[in-house]
Order: C-alpha cells, then sequence, then structure tokens
C-alpha cells in the first residue's frame, strides 16, 4: 500500500496587530513549546515509498510533561553568538542558529543570535524525547521572534540536523510511521489514536540508557518482512479503532526491543498485564519508560484492574509513574484517570539528570 500523502502548507508570517507580517515592529522575542511522548508503539525498519529501507518508529503520545523556550533575538549579532540557559543544552542551541538563518532567510532579515532560556518537565533519559521536546520548543520560539510559524515538514528537517534524528513531537499526537533520521512521514497510519488508558511505568531501575552503547543487530530480510506484517497490523488497528490489535503489535515490538535492551522485568510487566486483562505493553525503546495498555472499553470495572496493576507492579518492584488516557486523537488525564491515580500526576521541576549534567534528580513517582 502506498503510504499516505501528508500536504503541509508553507511557513507564513503572524499578522502584526495592523495586519501586516512585520518581525521588527513586533519585537525580538518568541516563544514556543513542544510536548513530550510515552515511548514507541512500534520501531523497526521499514520500505518507503520508493522501496528504500529506512528506520522508523510509531510514537505513544503523552500530554502533560514539556518543553518551554524564549528567544531573545539580538539584531546586529551572528546568528552563533547564543547565550543559553541551562547552559548545558547544546542540542537546543545548535537547533536555535539552525533555525535564526532559516527564518531570516524567510522574512529577508539577516539572521542573528540571542538568548534562549529553556524550562521544562519532561524526564531525562527515559526514552520520552526530552531533547527533541527542547529543540522543538526552540525552533518554534525562534521561529516566532521572527513572526512567523513553521511548517512541520521544516520543523522536522531542522530537529534532525540539530540531533541527527528527531521523535515526531512536531506533528500534534497524529499516528504515523516516521523516519527519525530523516525527519519525514513514511505513512500516515490512521485519522486518530484509539482510546487507551495507559499505566506509566519504568524498568530497568529508571536508569537512562545510552543508545550508543547498544548492540547494533542487522537487519534481515526476515526481520524487514517482520515489521512490515507489524506495520500492516498497526495501520488496520488504527483505522479501525481495535485496541486489542494495537495491544498486540505494541507487545511485539516491545518484545523485540527486549533483545537489544534486556530489561529484567520485561517479563514481570508483561505476566501483570496478562493478569489485569490489559490489551499488551509498550516501552521505549531508547529508554527505561514503559506502559501496560488498558482498553477503556472492555467489560469489567476499569478502576478495579488499573489499580490492581499498579499495585502488582509495585509489589514485583517495578515502580509505577503516571496513568493517562488517549481519547479522540488527544492524550489527557481525564476526570476518569485522574482518580486513577494515587498522587499528583507531576510535578514541575522534577527533571531528572543525566550522570554528566546538574539537572535535577528523578522523582518516578512523579513522572
Amino acid at each position: 500500500m502506498t503510504p499516505a500523502a501528508h500536504p503541509t502548507p508553507l511557513a507564513t508570517p503572524r499578522p502584526a496587530p495592523g495586519g501586516q507580517a512585520d518581525p521588527e515592529a513586533r519585537g525580538t522575542t518568541g516563544t514556543g513549546h513542544a510536548p513530550c511522548h510515552h515511548g514507541e508503539l512500534l520501531q523497526g525498519v521499514f520500505l518507503d515509498a520508493a522501496g528504500r529501507r529506512c528506520a522508523g518508529l510509531v510514537t505513544l503520545p503523552m500530554a502533560g510533561p514539556g518543553s518551554r523556550a524564549e528567544f531573545l533575538r539580538r539584531p546586529g549579532t551572528p546568528a552563533e553568538a547564543l547565550t543559553v540557559v541551562p547552559a548545558d543544552r547544546t542540542k537546543a542551541a545548535h537547533a536555535a542558529t539552525l533555525a535564526s538563518v532559516e527564518c531570516a532567510r524567510r522574512a529577508g532579515l539577516p539572521p542573528c543570535g540571542g538568548e534562549l532560556r529553556l524550562a521544562g518537565d519532561v524526564p531525562v533519559g527515559l526514552g520520552m524525547g526530552s531533547s527533541t521536546s527542547d529543540v522543538i520548543a526552540t525552533v518554534r520560539a525562534v521561529a516566532d521572534s521572527y513572526g512567523l510559524r513553521l511548517a512541520p515538514d521544516t520543523v522536522a528537517r531542522l530537529a534532525v540536523r540539530a540531533e541527527r534524528a528527531s521523535d515526531p513531537l512536531m506533528l500534534d499526537a497524529r499516528p504515523v510511521l516516521f523516519a527519525q533520521r530523516e525527519g519525514r512521514i513514511l505513512e500516515v497510519l490512521g485519522p486518530a489514536l484509539p482510546p487507551l488508558v495507559v499505566v506509566g511505568c519504568t524498568l530497568g531501575g529508571g536508569e537512562p540508557v545510552d543508545t550508543l552503547t547498544l548492540p547494533v543487530r542487522e537487519v534481515t530480510d526476515a526481520d524487514l518482512q517482520e515489521f512490515e506484517r507489524l506495520r500492516a497490523l498497526l495501520r488496520r488497528a488504527m483505522e479501525t479503532g481495535d485496541v486489542r490489535l494495537l495491544g498486540k503489535v505494541a507487545t511485539a515490538s516491545a518484545r523485540r526491543g527486549q533483545q537489544v535492551l534486556n530489561h529484567p522485568e520485561f517479563a514481570a510487566m508483561t505476566a501483570t498485564a496478562r493478569r489485569f486483562g490489559a490489551v499488551g505493553v509498550q516501552i521505549a525503546h531508547s529508554g527505561s519508560v514503559a506502559g501496560v495498555l488498558f482498553d477503556p472499553a472492555a467489560p469489567g470495572d476499569l478502576r478495579h484492574r488499573v489499580r490492581g496493576c499498579r499495585h502488582a507492579l509495585r509489589v514485583r518492584g517495578i515502580p509505577t509513574t503516571r496513568t493517562f488516557a488517549t481519547f479522540a486523537g488527544r492524550t489527557t488525564l481525564t476526570p476518569t484517570t485522574k482518580e486513577l491515580l494515587d498522587g499528583p500526576a507531576h510535578r514541575r521541576g522534577d527533571r531528572p539528570a543525566r550522570p554528566d549534567t546538574s539537572r535535577r534528580t528523578a522523582r518516578l513517582p512523579a513522572l
């Protein structure tokens, strides 16, 4: 099947109060925001429309945590003359330079440097797209400072240039198969993600996963055939709203990821999922975050099953984090899912650090 087209408009200037796009008259400060995700539903190697192999993934969107950026443009300075707070956000700094050059060209202005300030609450190292969230928020803030809104494909291209691979966080939770190393959509899988309730948890003690040290497995023709089979099944699940089929695909993808990640608690998590009637599990293929997937429309007391699942995971030494839901293509904490939480869904500022940064220690239950 030919992947669905994804037309995107060109970036358009945002009108100033007088109805004209004039970035200089508006001032030189812009803001941007980007969400995170909760790992992947599917990841592997797939064929594009030309029959070429490329790495791709389908992420599980998550509302709540995100990155916020503010960019103060300083006309007359070189584009690379940046002050970044916090200073360790090197990928975001690179993204700011790239975005300044791109936006200045579109606005007919010389590129310039400035001051970038980042804040957010996306946990680092769990595979939730923290660096991509920073990068996309930065690109949006720089564009805003020029009075522009960039199209998603442009944001994706800049994000890949800034960090070599990018999650599809610029696409606003649309279920797509995304080539993360090329910044392009391989296929739009359906109109919206089917309704899910996700019991979040962390594997591997919540330790960051250094993807650069993971073993690289050669993708065989049999592997490619299996990835394409899972892609077709996920497409069907998205198009028909089949939550149980989606869970089977996510679990199969998670098991393949285990061949590299080897989380010791994975078997306990899948056993717990079966015990409480979940449709499957999903994991981050570049981190330790994971989720048990429930169909909210399934017979039985959902609240009882979710609470039982959370308790059983903790008894098995698997920390639980946030319980959240997806409905009508969005992710949210609905009144029903709020009641399923043991405590606050998130405390701002609880962004855990990698060993080589000065970020705050994680409080996993408040993820």
